[in-house]
């Protein structure tokens, strides 16, 4: 079974969450091919995201992406009738994503806060795959694995178009 549930509670800027779900789809299944996954995927304000920050990881400020990892912890073997056909998630978490910082670095790093969404997510799903960035050289791993899920992302689509438009009104 897969399930991913994404959440947009902030307002800073508008964001086509069909497509943001496309690109996370297309990521898990066909480039990490990752059939099996139960994943929350939440974008939020600076302020809020300074508050998981603060909460979960005693760290001060705001940061891009906060990422939950849950497998280990629901690993537990299914039983009665059905054990044989139940298949646990491969990959089961919650990934938070500052919208405000992604903008703020966008700026910083010369692209777009679109790709820095794209890339968060992306980062994220790594972190649930076992990536690590904690020391220099699991850090440059990660970071190459990144961009070259990023380069394919990119290619496939259309980035900009994460932006969603706002509606016309008539008057």
């Amino acid at each position: 079974m897969s399930l991913l549930c994404l959440r947009n509670p902030q307002r800073a800027r508008r964001i086509d969450l069909r497509l943001l779900r496309k690109i996370i789809l297309y990521t898990l299944r066909d480039v990490f091919q990752e059939p099996h996954f139960e994943l929350g995927i939440r974008l939020v304000a600076a302020d809020e995201m300074a508050k998981i920050n603060e909460t979960f990881l005693q760290h001060a400020g705001s940061t891009d992406v906060v990422t939950f990892d849950y497998t280990a912890e629901n690993s537990i073997p299914p039983t009665g009738t059905d054990a044989g056909t139940s298949i646990p998630p491969s990959l089961h978490g919650e990934i938070f994503i500052s919208i405000d910082d992604a903008v703020t670095q966008a700026k910083q790093f010369g692209t777009t806060w679109q790709t820095e969404l794209a890339r968060y997510a992306v980062h994220g799903l790594l972190h649930l795959r076992g990536f690590d960035d904690l020391n220099a050289t699991a850090r440059r791993k990660m970071k190459r694995e990144e961009s070259r899920v990023l380069k394919i992302l990119a290619d496939r689509f259309r980035l900009a178009q994460l932006q969603r438009k706002p509606k016309i009104k008539n008057g």
